[in-house]
């Protein structure tokens, strides 16, 4: 997929599955040994906020999960689904900007951030801020860099109604910052007109979809796909369902939205688990997929899907 003339190609990571700067995580290292390789995915940041968040997951000084069991994330690996509670737990995109990783990095990539802030006004002036930071150390990245603006976590409190909206303004700040600009939304709550509208926005380079679906959200038989309408996680807010469940419903979702005359490209992931379903999100109109779940579900699958997908001829 290019996006005004940078390759990132067919393969994102989620936000994340790499960790803040393509670290991983201490599981990938053992599932190296039997096949896990990432080789051919463009790497994605973890989401990082304006300022510092503690979320659900302590970190440790080098901005890693402390502990290797977590409990904001519960995997049922039979199922092929996850539930997480994050909370987006980062240092800030300061301290992050700080460590001069990023700026490392020698092929193209993606940040991702997300404002916090409780009103849309002050939504919007944190994510001034954010661009405006990240201006300040532009020149000193030594790849090509994206930036994928998270308006979909089901995690953070807010309603993602409300985000939606900010939709248009947000892209007007950050086209400031000169680069490759991808919303991230949630099948949840973005509505297939709304997006639509997109399609005419000269900020929007492309489109993500579909973040984690928050537990009890009412398109999922709760009890048949998790084992019970109450989530693990409900003294966390729920938490978001990542992995099989999500393919069918993102398809379609695409699929709509090409049918409302959406012509940008579109990153489109969710319970990708197997090759067929790089097939699936193919058939429905995606420009390129990610992969999440996958690396914690199925991490032996990752290579082959990969390669599947860079196979393929995207539109």
């Amino acid at each position: 997929m290019q996006l005004r003339g940078i390759d990132f190609g067919n393969v994102f990571g989620a936000s994340g599955v790499q960790g803040f700067f393509g670290e991983g995580y201490w599981f990938h290292k053992m599932w190296h040994l039997f096949g896990l390789n990432f080789n051919g995915m463009t790497f994605v940041a973890k989401t990082a906020t304006l300022l510092p968040r503690k979320g659900n997951m302590l970190l440790t000084r080098h901005y890693t999960p402390r502990y290797p069991f977590p409990g904001c994330v519960k995997v049922k690996p039979f199922r092929g689904i996850m539930l997480n509670s994050v909370g987006l737990s980062n240092p800030g995109l300061g301290a992050l900007l700080g460590t001069g990783e990023w700026q490392k990095r020698t092929k193209p990539f993606l940040l991702s951030i997300m404002s916090l802030a409780e009103t849309p006004k002050k939504r919007l002036e944190e994510l001034r801020i954010m661009v405006e930071t990240i201006g300040f150390v532009k020149d000193g990245f030594s790849a090509p860099f994206g930036l994928q603006i998270n308006l979909s976590c089901p995690n953070t409190g807010h309603d993602p109604r409300e985000l939606i909206g900010e939709s248009a303004r947000v892209l007007e700040i950050a086209a400031s910052l000169g680069v490759p600009v991808m919303p991230k939304y949630s099948i949840v709550s973005a509505p297939i007109q709304a997006v639509r509208e997109l399609n005419d926005h000269s900020g929007c380079d492309a489109i993500c979809v579909s973040n984690a679906l928050l537990f009890g959200w009412q398109g999922i038989d709760w009890h048949n796909t998790w084992g019970s309408k109450t989530s693990p996680l409900a003294k966390l807010g729920g938490g978001g369902l990542s992995g099989k469940t999500l393919c069918p419903l993102v398809c379609e979702w695409i699929a709509r939205l090409r049918d409302a005359g959406f012509t940008k490209p579109i990153n489109g992931g969710g319970g990708i688990l197997c090759s067929e379903d790089v097939n699936r999100y193919h058939g429905a109109g995606a420009s390129s997929i990610f992969l999440g779940s996958v690396a914690v579900l199925r991490p032996w699958r990752v290579e082959t899907i990969i390669n599947q997908a860079n196979n393929l001829n995207w539109r």
